[in-house]
């Protein structure tokens, strides 16, 4: 797949009138904001309760998840889960989703290969993300990876220097425009909204590629675990 010099972006797909996560998730089906949509399945929008307390943002789906068309649902979404657990955060009150919604791959005979969004696709996918985040009333967030952080955080932000570390939200967004005001229902009254907190930690899929694994994986839960007991308080 050639590199992208530019794309249109998502906001032209994105209804006005939706007011909820499934209306959103209907509506990306039909996204066209960059390339990627050719090649991929189908887009991978995010999935749980639109009520979360924690939302859990990636960098994009993988080859599990673009055929089964759910995110996290491979095996450092199976690593994640577990990480979870022993964090003791509650499944059921978690909102997964990914800075890009479709799956960037390099075909390597019948092998599709991994490959990084590039900046253009992070841009364009953007308005899916703020959308969401319009319709959530998140606690807590999570930025797993490099790409989740620099998608909100912005292109400075690194995970290696401040992961585990509470950061006030949207404060800490690069637009914190973006996601101050939402809306409040269906007549386009909008409010603040509500303050929250945000953690960034490593993808899963790092601890599976780590020399060592069995502390990669101690220091993604001990990440996790500074998210729940935030939520204590």
């Amino acid at each position: 797949m050639a590199e992208t010099e530019s794309a249109p972006g998502a906001q032209e797909f994105i209804p006005p009138s939706a007011d909820t996560i499934d209306e959103l998730r209907a509506a990306a089906d039909g996204c066209r904001g960059c390339e990627l949509h050719r090649d991929a399945t189908q887009t991978v929008f995010g999935r749980g309760d639109e009520h979360a307390r924690v939302v859990f943002v990636g960098e994009q789906p993988g080859d599990i998840e673009d055929q089964k068309g759910l995110p996290f649902v491979g095996p450092a979404g199976r690593l994640l889960r577990k990480a979870v657990d022993d964090a003791a955060l509650d499944p059921a009150q978690i909102y997964l989703t990914n800075a890009v919604k479709h799956f960037r791959f390099e075909l390597r005979g019948r092998r599709r290969i991994h490959q990084t969004p590039d900046r253009v696709h992070v841009t364009a996918c953007r308005p899916w993300l703020v959308a969401e985040f319009a319709r959530l009333r998140p606690e807590i967030v999570v930025v797993l990876g490099a790409t989740a952080a620099k998608a909100l955080l912005g292109p400075s932000f690194r995970v290696t220097r401040q992961r585990g570390e509470l950061l006030p939200w949207p404060a800490a967004a690069q637009h914190p425009e973006d996601f101050e005001r939402v809306p409040v229902d269906r007549t386009g009254a909008v409010a603040d909204a509500p303050a929250a907190r945000l953690l960034a930690t490593i993808h899963p899929s790092a601890v599976l590629r780590a020399d060592n694994q069995d502390v990669a994986y101690e220091g993604l839960v001990t990440d996790l675990k500074v998210a729940a007991e935030a939520l204590k308080k």
